[in-house]
């Protein structure tokens, strides 16, 4: 089997020669680098199957590599985990809204690191077990042998989350989705606790690039109290 490729972009040293050493007794191929330049340069050169990031990095900033990654067809499909030391929901937000999967605020343990990596790792519930190419929901099409979103034949960029949020709505269409049930059918089974927050950050995202007026949404509408409806 073809061990799975993670890239840690992060200018601590001792913290990435740890990181990638545990990666690494894990079974995973490890890629490093200490700042933010030279880790566009491999993310932009190869595939990785997991991204994780520091925020603040020399040369470019975590946010803005994460921003530059999500907008390169040949990395944007890749998970991207970022690390800081910058716990508030604010920072939380906009790492989040800067196309990451997920956060970590340091210090953190290896064990709760480990965990979040399988995590991102697995593929989600709703891309598993299900033989269709395609789904369609008005002009919006979903091809998912090149994880590919459509949009009257424009292709749409998606980040992972936003094209399994998107999936999983489109395969639960006018079902009311509780923010617990899309947390369990997207960020998996056994994701640790997270602000569920989340949830709403993602969905807003997904909301910009889908919605004719997404301060109005018609497509993806939210019920109060419950969570959210995907109305095709």
């Amino acid at each position: 089997m073809v061990a799975k490729k993670i890239l840690l972009v992060e200018d601590e040293e001792k913290l990435i020669a740890n990181l990638a050493d545990k990666l690494r007794a894990e079974g995973y191929e490890v890629f490093t680098a200490l700042d933010g330049d030279t880790g566009w340069e491999m993310a932009r050169s190869d595939a990785y199957d997991l991204i994780v990031l520091d925020i603040m990095l020399p040369v470019l900033d975590g946010l803005s590599l994460c921003r530059m990654i999500r907008n390169d067809s040949a990395s944007a499909n890749a998970p991207i985990i970022m690390l800081t030391a910058r716990g508030t929901e604010v920072d939380k937000i906009v790492g989040l809204e800067s196309g990451a999967d997920d956060y970590i605020v340091k210090p953190f343990g290896l064990g709760e690191f480990l965990a979040r990596v399988r995590v991102q790792m697995r593929r989600p519930l709703a891309d598993r077990g299900l033989n269709q190419d395609e789904l369609s929901a008005g002009d919006l099409r979903l091809d998912f042998t090149g994880r590919r979103a459509y949009r009257d034949d424009f292709e749409v960029k998606l980040s992972n989350k936003e094209f399994d949020l998107l999936t999983l709505f489109m395969r639960n269409q006018n079902a009311v989705l509780s923010r617990d049930f899309i947390l369990t059918n997207v960020w998996g089974h056994d994701y640790l606790p997270i602000d569920k927050r989340t949830v709403d950050v993602h969905i807003r995202w997904l909301r910009e690039k889908i919605e004719d007026n997404p301060s109005s949404p018609v497509r993806i509408s939210t019920v109060r109290g419950v969570g959210y409806r995907f109305e095709g």
